[in-house]
């Protein structure tokens, strides 16, 4: 389920639960003992129009790149801009507080047509290998870092394309994600 309808879902629950509080009397029963009591006019909620968090794209392209990662299992840009067949240095810092074992993140950029799916299964099962199972689908990586760590990493893009990249610490590449466009 999405961010968007789990709102949607809290918000309705949250206004159900308010309607049907406050109009009982003080023994408990729902019926109006007083013919002469005024009735409240009932309180409209509203629903909370769902916020869409988009991640910073970078506009700008270059090829010298810092993506940061924090404990709240994001990266801080969703889309990076690099010249085609450019050398690309790119920092990974990690600028949470947990260590490495419990909200370690990394940097795993793949090839064109890589079944991202089934790369990030494979990676489960990867941690002597940082969560990389197979350098067949792989760029360039770095390494598992934990909070207030960082790891460099040069690579080159050998065509024009858009290029997933992902952090494969298990159960982190649904939302750790973005783009690389290689122009």
């Amino acid at each position: 389920m999405n961010k968007i309808n789990t709102l949607a879902i809290k918000a309705l629950a949250i206004a159900l639960f308010a309607s049907s509080c406050g109009n009982s009397n003080s023994n408990g029963n729902d019926t109006v003992e007083n013919s002469n009591q005024q009735t409240e006019t009932p309180t409209v909620v509203e629903t909370p129009t769902p916020i869409k968090e988009e991640l910073p794209i970078a506009t700008e392209t270059s090829n010298e790149v810092t993506i940061e990662s924090n404990d709240q299992m994001k990266y801080n840009l969703s889309e990076i801009k690099v010249k085609v067949s450019d050398p690309v240095k790119l920092t990974l810092k990690h600028v949470g507080q947990m260590k490495k074992d419990v909200m370690g993140h990394n940097f795993v950029l793949l090839k064109l047509g890589t079944d991202v799916a089934a790369f990030t299964s494979e990676a489960m099962n990867a941690k002597d290998k940082d969560y990389i199972p197979n350098q067949k689908d792989v760029i360039a990586h770095t390494k598992v870092i934990g909070g207030g760590e960082q790891d460099v990493i040069e690579f080159t893009l050998p065509s024009v394309g858009v290029y997933d990249f992902i952090c494969s610490f298990p159960g982190h590449a649904g939302i750790m994600k973005g783009k690389i466009i290689a122009e």
